[in-house]
């Protein structure tokens, strides 16, 4: 597996485009005036952003298209990554079966010890799997890049280090913590 999880590339020009110009209904909070962003602040519990049109207008179709494409990519990887783990479980199984006859108990301990570790690297794939399926739902539905909790904008450096995002970094700190 390559070093890069995720390519870069498709979020280049999408990142310089959302820091030109905010969503519609939404204040750059950097640069609006205080008063502005204390509105903004009141309005986020309300807000509730329609659907794809907000998503659209801030990425084009190609770069949409890109991002889908490196979706699909990593989420084939994680599925030949996951079915190598399960044939790995599936070995270590038989070998338990096969070979434990006069094994002491530190020797069955070790096996025990690599089975369970190939069966949480297994479930932790497996969450990955579900993370970029949920991903490229949502980039069908127009919500991909758009904070769950919030409906803010999940930053694009964000998305391009995690691309199965769907919380902003302040919620996912806040999610973290609880």
């Amino acid at each position: 597996m390559s070093g890069r999880l995720f390519p870069a590339a498709p979020f280049v020009q999408l990142r310089e485009d959302l820091r030109r110009r905010p969503p519609e209904g939404k204040t750059n909070q950097l640069t609006a005036a205080p008063s502005a962003a204390e509105g903004a602040t009141m309005a986020k519990a309300t807000d509730v952003r329609s659907g794809a049109s907000a998503a659209e207008r801030s990425r084009s179709a190609a770069e949409t298209d890109e991002i889908r494409q490196a979706l699909v990519a990593r989420l084939a990887e994680l599925q030949a990554e996951y079915d190598q783990s399960l044939s790995e479980i599936t070995e270590l199984q038989r070998e338990r079966v096969a070979d434990s006859a006069g094994d002491d108990q530190a020797d069955t301990g070790t096996k025990t010890f690599e089975r369970e570790q190939e069966i949480t690297l297994a479930n932790n794939l497996l969450e990955r799997i579900t993370q970029a399926e949920r991903a490229i739902e949502r980039l069908g539905t127009g919500n991909y890049g758009w904070c769950e909790r919030c409906g803010n904008q999940i930053p694009v450096e964000r998305l391009a280090a995690f691309p199965s995002a769907t919380l902003c970094v302040s919620c996912k700190q806040l999610e973290e913590r609880r």
